[in-house]
């Protein structure tokens, strides 16, 4: 679901977001095609498994890449999401979508249908609610298709381990892997990382991790059962998205654990519900503290409430300047002072407009084409560790630690592969009143 008011901001949400220049990736190589590799001539079959608005535009990019590509199989609980999303990428991409009935498949386990479609070495792109991404990536690398996985990778530690053992498994089988947190695919980010690391504005001191804007939407109920509803409005939904800081902040995050090229050893943080009365699980603010092994501190701020100030993007403070960067920010700026105006203006972006949601998806390709090694499973599943422990830190109250979250055992959705049909209870129930399980500090449990 989008925010109300986030109509300036650039969303994994968007359908089919195009630029005036696509960055391409590597060029590819016409090496000879062998069982599992796919050289330039040969066609790629890509299957798509969850299909609203980012699944859409996963297919697209994909579609988009160069060399031959062919979309084949469509999957996802609802029906009318997928006959919108078959509908849209037909008349954009007639000659390359070949998706007849009996490869759009329906259910909570569509998913193993549309993988089943593909032959080894194809593509699936994976978007549904992150809930669900272990299990289906999971089950696609042990069929022999490389994947692209949206963000978020994972609700859990449970998750986030089940993910690190599939991206082992990936590298034995020689398949390619990528992560949607296309920040790390941005040309303007990317050169501005490097003037970072190159020492610019000296040794990082503290970044800032900021998404704040309008309240996240929650749709109509309608003759929905409770379940079918609650994977409607995911992003309301603990056990489905991981909460607020987890599929929405993940992105400046993971932009913030760049600039470190590491990750936070401990975290305490705080949030709650200030205005919001939707009956779901949602937070409307978090405030999430991170300490780095050398005592860098790095802090996650993320508010969705009307009427308030807002901004979406990082802030960094280095012993020599400052910079203004990440996700929101299309052309970042570095500062020579900490004092961010024009005067002590150090270097700013200059290049080419780069759409980074299409570059994740040129650079999986020619990987996949050139048969080079691309498994980015480690570093995204870490970086969605690290918003899961903003997560925890900021529902219980208490200070956890990397290894506190890395070996949790608490699922927030246990059994969730069990279940088979729309019409099964959901992991979360309603009360009597109609009220969702909501993180109370000092009494929730996170480990």
């Amino acid at each position: 679901m989008k925010p109300t008011n986030d109509s300036n901001l650039s969303t994994r949400r968007d359908f089919l977001r195009t630029s005036t220049t696509a960055v391409a990736g590597a060029a590819l190589s016409g090496a000879l095609a062998r069982p599992g590799y796919a050289a330039e001539q040969n066609t790629i079959k890509i299957a798509l498994v969850g299909c609203g608005g980012r699944g859409s535009g996963a297919a697209a990019q994909a579609l988009s890449t160069r060399g031959p590509t062919k979309l084949v199989a469509l999957a996802d609980v609802f029906d009318h999401r997928l006959q919108g999303c078959l509908g849209q990428l037909k008349a954009r991409y007639a000659n390359q979508v070949d998706v007849p009935k009996e490869r759009q498949f329906i259910g909570l386990d569509a998913f193993k249908k549309a993988i089943d479609a593909l032959d080894k070495g194809d593509v699936v792109l994976l978007a549904t609610a992150p809930a669900f991404r272990p299990i289906h990536f999971e089950y696609a690398v042990q069929k022999g298709v490389n994947v692209f996985m949206e963000k978020s990778f994972a609700v859990d530690a449970p998750g986030i381990r089940r993910v690190l053992r599939t991206g082992e498994l990936a590298t034995q089988k020689n398949l390619k892997v990528a992560g949607g947190l296309m920040s790390r695919h941005s040309r303007p980010l990317e050169e501005a990382m490097q003037q970072i690391h190159d020492g610019a504005i000296g040794d990082v001191i503290t970044a800032w991790a900021y998404r704040m804007h309008g309240p996240v939407g929650l749709g109509g109920r309608g003759n929905l059962s409770e379940l079918a509803f609650q994977i409607a409005n995911y992003s309301c939904y603990t056990w489905l998205n991981g909460s607020f800081i987890v599929d929405w902040l993940i992105h400046n995050i993971d932009v913030c654990c760049w600039l470190k090229n590491s990750w936070p050893v401990s975290v305490q943080g705080m949030g709650g519900r200030q205005v919001r009365t939707e009956r779901d699980q949602l937070f409307d603010h978090y405030f999430a503290e991170y300490t780095f092994a050398d005592g860098m501190r790095m802090a996650a701020q993320g508010r969705h409430i009307s009427n308030c100030y807002d901004f979406f993007g990082v802030t960094v403070h280095g012993a020599k300047g400052s910079a203004v960067l990440g996700e929101g920010q299309p052309r970042p700026r570095l500062f020579k002072s900490h004092n961010q105006t024009s005067a002590n203006l150090l270097w700013s972006y200059q290049g080419p407009e780069s759409d980074q949601y299409q570059v994740e998806h040129d650079r999986l390709f020619a990987a996949i084409r050139e048969d080079r090694p691309y498994n980015e499973t480690e570093r995204c599943a870490k970086s969605c560790l690290a918003a899961i422990m903003g997560r925890m830190a900021c529902e219980s109250g208490k200070l956890i630690t990397w290894e506190d979250a890395l070996n949790s055992d608490l699922e927030l959705a246990p059994g969730l592969e069990q279940i088979t049909s729309l019409d099964a209870p959901a992991p979360v129930m309603p009360d009597a009143q109609g009220h969702y399980p909501i993180g109370m500090p000092g009494t929730t449990r996170v480990i």
